[in-house]
């Protein structure tokens, strides 16, 4: 009898050991981030994703007491990857769009977006002759659309310079995050266009983290620790890096 209680102490601190290395491993979340999106997300020179987006959600995670596991994907895949389950949590900055709104859920706000278009001198949206290039999935894409505007579809910035070098397209028409990275490109800047903001209450607004509708509970611990962040200076620091002014 005494043998059997020797053997079940240990046993019993073994297990309890267990548990407890269990309870103490980290939460996962998997984060869809873009990867051809400066200075949203991208790569660096050692081919680590990095930029505005995915920092803001990297502070988030570690004031979370999570881990954040990527899985890149492309802004026209985004909406239905994550509305699938396919990750917990978009870092991209999303206009909430009533479409989106029905398929998908937003955290707070994590800055406020602006569209700009840039177009050779002439070009009015919806006249014969200006087709606009814009990127296929975005928010700019659906306002073009319900326009009836003339238009062709981007994967990136690099195959939208293509399309206006071409002469395919004419103008272009972007969130404010790409036109921070396109007007550092001279093969950009070489096309000579003029911007212009486009002042519309559907294209001027708070950009949001998305969220998986599978995955509603993360919202109030995610949307807190944006708020921590705010508020602790973090936040601010992650914008002075990547952008030249202040977004928040």
């Amino acid at each position: 009898m005494a043998f059997g209680r020797r053997f079940l102490i240990p046993l019993a601190f073994l297990l309890l050991s267990l548990v407890q290395g269990a309870a103490a491993e980290p939460l996962t979340l998997r984060v869809g981030v873009l990867e051809d999106a400066p200075p949203l997300g991208f790569r660096d020179a050692k081919g680590r994703l990095t930029g505005f987006s995915i920092s803001v959600m990297q502070a988030v995670c570690l004031e979370m007491q999570v881990k954040c596991e990527y899985v890149v994907t492309h802004l026209e895949n985004l909406v239905d990857e994550l509305a699938g389950g396919q990750f917990d949590v978009a870092a991209v900055g999303l206009l909430g769009t009533p479409e989106r709104r029905q398929r998908i859920l937003f955290t707070r706000p994590i800055y406020r977006s602006l569209t700009l278009l840039f177009a050779r001198q002439g070009v009015v949206p919806g006249r014969p002759g200006s087709r606009l290039s814009t990127f296929r999935g975005s928010a700019q894409e659906r306002y073009i659309k319900a326009q009836g505007w003339d238009y062709v579809g981007a994967a990136s910035v690099d195959e939208m310079i293509a399309q206006l070098k071409a002469g395919v397209t004419h103008g272009c028409m972007v969130p404010l995050m790409t036109s921070l990275h396109l007007q550092r490109m001279p093969k950009f800047l070489q096309l000579d266009l003029q911007m212009s903001v486009v002042r519309t209450e559907e294209l001027e607004n708070n950009a949001a983290f998305g969220l998986a509708p599978q995955h509603a509970e993360l919202k109030p611990a995610i949307d807190k620790a944006i708020e921590r962040i705010k508020q602790n200076g973090v936040y601010d620091r992650i914008n002075s890096q990547f952008l030249p002014f202040r977004v928040d």
